[in-house]
């Protein structure tokens, strides 16, 4: 391989793949690898239960983790938690306060829907289920709304990729491309719109902004599985157009440009002032979070 043709796969210092033959790489392992979990685990499994589905999801969870943490440690040569998944004193607490901002956020979307007119609150789904049914119910759900596909999307995009594209580019584009992407890959959803679209990327652009201000993921992760948990399972919305098991049951009957319709409140202006107030909030917490930091090593310095 001549030296100008070896320049386009391979940087010179480091010596490594480019960024962009990384991410593609990391793509093509991550389907390998899913493909060769299902066959391992589903080529007898003809079962198209919920639990079925459930286990499927996990097996690209585990596909999605397995071929980052590989592309990271042998393409990248850095450590997985360099993504932005280092154990530290605020991990938890990023975890819980995005996780518990994006329930808040959900709670005045339906307030605000519901004082508008536009949304008709029915009942709550334990006046005629069972205790033992909910919580299972709730479970798989948090599951196959809130964890796999926020771990998976916030792994992926404001974690490989924007970590690469920051690396090969710079990271104001890698800010748009990654946000992009993210948009994208949820236009194939059922009830997609291009304002659906739109609110998507600024929901991306929200997520990196919580990654910024902490330099990790934890508060991105709370963020998007927190938003997808109280959205579908506990206020009854669609989750960008997927219905699932809820808690409370309603119905909308409010302009879709403004509630979201079908496709659920991502597909609505109401989601951008969301977004807006989530963001101020995110930078509160980020500079308390600062704050503190600095009074603890304050005063441990006059210890």
């Amino acid at each position: 391989m001549n030296i100008e043709l070896r320049t386009v796969f391979f940087s010179r210092r480091p010596r490594r793949l480019r960024a962009g033959w990384r991410i593609l790489t990391q793509n093509a392992l991550e389907l390998i690898l899913y493909i060769f979990l299902h066959f391992i685990f589903f080529r007898n499994v003809v079962d198209t239960s919920q639990q079925a589905f459930i286990f499927d999801r996990l097996l690209f969870l585990a596909a999605t983790t397995l071929s980052i943490f590989l592309a990271r440690r042998y393409l990248d040569r850095r450590s997985f938690d360099s993504i932005g998944l280092e154990v530290n004193a605020w991990m938890l607490w990023d975890l819980m306060f995005g996780f518990l901002l994006a329930g808040l956020l959900m709670a005045g979307i339906y307030i605000f829907e519901y004082q508008a007119g536009w949304l008709t609150f029915i009942g709550y789904r334990w006046q005629r289920d069972s205790v033992e049914n909910i919580f299972s119910e709730s479970l798989a759900g948090f599951l196959v709304l809130g964890l796999c596909p926020s771990w998976q999307e916030e792994l992926t995009y404001r974690g490989y990729w924007l970590q690469n594209l920051k690396e090969g580019l710079n990271l104001a584009l890698a800010i748009v491309l990654t946000s992009i992407f993210f948009a994208v890959r949820h236009m194939s959803n059922p009830h997609a719109s291009a304002l659906s679209t739109i609110i998507i990327f600024l929901a991306g652009l929200w997520l990196v902004y919580a990654w910024f201000m902490t330099q990790q993921l934890w508060l991105p992760l709370g963020i998007h599985a927190g938003w997808n948990f109280f959205e579908g399972i506990v206020f009854g919305f669609p989750v960008s157009g997927f219905t699932s098991f809820h808690w409370i049951e309603h119905t909308v009957t409010g302009p879709a440009w403004i509630t979201g319709g079908a496709f659920g409140p991502e597909a609505g202006v109401v989601s951008i002032a969301a977004i807006g107030i989530g963001a101020l909030l995110v930078f509160g917490w980020s500079r308390w979070r600062l704050y503190y930091t600095k009074r603890l090593q304050i005063q441990s310095s006059k210890t």
